[in-house]
């Protein structure tokens, strides 16, 4: 379909600004206070941090996905997607492909709004470290929304597997940006094709744990730090809409291919 060939053609082009982009997470009016607090963290912190990040995504891919489906209407989502697949499938045009963007989006502000506030509380409160496990619920219940969005199943083992690829891509950049962007389509591939690929999910969770901490740990220090935890809670709206952003492109265009066979 013409209309669904433009529109992916569009995500591919916001795909490879993102790809192409220089800039890290850090803006530049926070980045001379970052690299200040930078150079003083200690290692125990960052081993702590990779550690916390780690515990967190093993406990919620074990037990923890039902309490976090208790924060949406999963059933709810998974029927407005129904809808509009519909409707997309009898009616192909740009406000039917837009339609399906809606909710995913809503819930995206509203997660890096809470996550922005719970790091802007805790911080200030000069905690750091004990609210990882909440951060990376908030993490995982953004990316659940926006797959359940666009008729996707995140309980799947190999979803899980696609899931971290899509958070490694978001928080990297250069070639390893461009690995685990190849990495992430080569996976959707084979899931979406029934083929059966090897994995490892603790190893995968691991290679998350660090890349997230690597990107919060100077966020998280800065947040155990009364007063100036304020600056942390930027660090998770930062987080949140990097992860989402580039989590809405791939699944967008995942879901369009599917539709364009």
């Amino acid at each position: 379909m013409d209309i669904i060939k433009k529109h992916l053609r569009k995500l591919e082009k916001k795909e490879l600004k993102i790809l192409n982009k220089k800039q890290g997470i850090m803006g530049e009016k926070i980045e001379p206070i970052v690299n200040k607090v930078e150079s003083k963290i200690p290692n125990s912190l960052k081993n702590t941090l990779n550690v916390a990040f780690y515990k967190s995504f093993k406990l919620i891919f074990k037990n923890g996905t039902k309490y976090i489906e208790k924060l949406y209407n999963k059933n709810k989502i998974q029927y407005n997607h129904n809808i509009y697949d519909y409707n997309l499938k009898k009616n192909s045009n740009g406000r039917s492909i837009r339609r399906i963007d809606g909710y995913s989006k809503k819930s995206t502000m509203l997660n890096a709004s809470i996550s922005t506030l719970e790091g802007a509380g805790l911080g200030l409160l000069g905690m750091g470290i004990p609210d990882i496990p909440l951060f990376s619920a908030m993490i995982l219940k953004t990316v659940y929304e926006i797959s359940l969005s666009y008729g996707f199943l995140y309980e799947l083992e190999e979803e899980k597997i696609y899931i971290l690829n899509i958070i490694n891509a978001s928080l990297t950049n250069g070639e390893r940006q461009s690995k685990y962007n190849r990495r992430a389509d080569l996976i959707s591939e084979k899931i979406d094709n029934h083929i059966m690929f090897k994995y490892d999910l603790n190893k995968e969770i691991l290679n998350t744990s660090k890349i997230l901490s690597d990107s919060m740990l100077t966020a998280k220090f800065i947040q155990g730090i009364p007063v100036v935890g304020v600056v942390g809670s930027i660090y998770n709206y930062s987080i949140i809409i990097k992860i989402s952003g580039y989590c809405l492109i791939k699944y967008k265009k995942r879901y369009l291919k599917n539709n364009n066979k």
